[in-house]
């Protein structure tokens, strides 16, 4: 390279990821020459903010990544599928952070604390982003994988709003704003779907978020399973290394505004108790243990929004299941579950670059 730093361009900059994203690059080592941001025509003009600068986001286009280096990606999906090779053929290392990718032969699934190894072997020029239930419990998994041997998983999720971008995020707060104060809500069938649907009109949720919960995450698949569920056991499984896990996963929505929470049951080749998993789970990076419930001290959505590790509680043994523990772990979606492993991610191919 002709410069002394490389030059990074966020793709999909206006996004709830993209702008983290952009917000993370102040708070981490500042290894970027000249940073880009690039969205759709509706967005190009808009200015957004990174490392103290105002940046005017471009519209996307080949011309963009002329002298990019590394291109972080936050498209919706297939979009994607369009614009990395492009990107790729101007001579960026795409990271992108949509479902395109993930399970492509020849593109790694990265989680930075866990994987890292996996980045420098990018024959197609891309690395894929694990999405945000992932990137909330693999630290967690990839700990206790490493001392006990992991032979089993079951986990229940609860999504947050912002999994569905910024118009699911505004739908709850819509939903809320209807909603709130009215105490006979709730109380009779339907009488809470009738009066959004009426007010609101349709929704990026199958179901009313507000007072409720949708048990239904991603579409529908011909065994009974939804896509994000499906997509959580592979990414999983893929970037573990470990691609027969018998494993499972129920997918959830809840009027949660930002942070995903996950229940989890693990099963272990070893014997392992709740305090080897806890003091495991202490000494791990990116994972803070909050579990004293006598004190009520436990991890909940509202308590950790807007930091970067993963919080972990609820620590717990059945004693006719001696080789398995149970814990509760939150993380939020759009820092920890996205936009930090995509600015990591980024990190680690310029490291490979210089």
């Amino acid at each position: 390279m002709s410069r002394s730093k490389p030059t990074l361009a966020m793709v999909g900059g206006t996004g709830a990821v993209g702008r983290t994203a952009l917000e993370l690059l102040r708070l981490r080592d500042d290894v970027w020459g000249e940073v880009k941001v690039a969205g759709s025509p509706d967005d190009a003009g808009q200015v957004v903010h990174a490392r103290g600068e105002d940046l005017v986001v471009q519209r996307l286009a080949k011309e963009f990544f002329d002298g990019v280096d590394v291109a972080m990606f936050d498209l919706p999906p297939r979009l994607a599928l369009t614009w990395a090779p492009v990107a790729v053929a101007a001579g960026a290392v795409v990271i992108d952070n949509s479902t395109d990718f993930r399970t492509t032969d020849g593109v790694p699934l990265v989680a930075s604390s866990v994987n890292a190894f996996r980045i420098a072997d990018r024959p197609h020029g891309i690395v894929a982003n694990p999405g945000a239930i992932t990137l909330t419990i693999i630290d967690a998994l990839g700990v206790l994988h490493a001392g006990w041997g992991l032979t089993e998983l079951v986990l229940t999720t609860f999504q947050a709003a912002s999994g569905g971008g910024r118009r699911g995020m505004a739908r709850l707060y819509d939903e809320l704003s209807l909603v709130g104060g009215n105490r006979t809500l709730g109380q009779m069938p339907g009488d809470v779907r009738r009066l959004v649907e009426h007010e609101l009109g349709p929704s990026p949720f199958s179901a009313p978020l507000a007072l409720n919960i949708i048990p239904f995450v991603g579409a529908a698949t011909e065994e009974g399973w939804t896509s994000e569920e499906d997509k959580v056991v592979l990414e999983i499984r893929k970037v573990l290394g470990v691609p027969d896990l018998p494993m499972s996963a129920t997918c959830v929505r809840v009027p949660v505004v930002t942070t995903h929470s996950v229940s989890v049951h693990a099963r272990f080749e070893k014997r392992i108790t709740a305090d080897d998993a806890r003091q495991a789970l202490m000494d791990a990076e990116s994972v803070v243990v909050l579990d004293d419930p006598e004190h009520d001290e436990y991890p909940t959505p509202t308590d950790v929004v807007g930091s970067d590790p993963r919080f972990v509680g609820r620590i717990r043994q059945s004693s006719r299941m001696p080789n398995a523990v149970d814990f509760f772990i939150c993380g939020d979606n759009l820092r920890a579950g996205g936009a930090l492993n995509l600015v990591a991610n980024a990190e680690l191919v310029a490291a490979s670059l210089s």
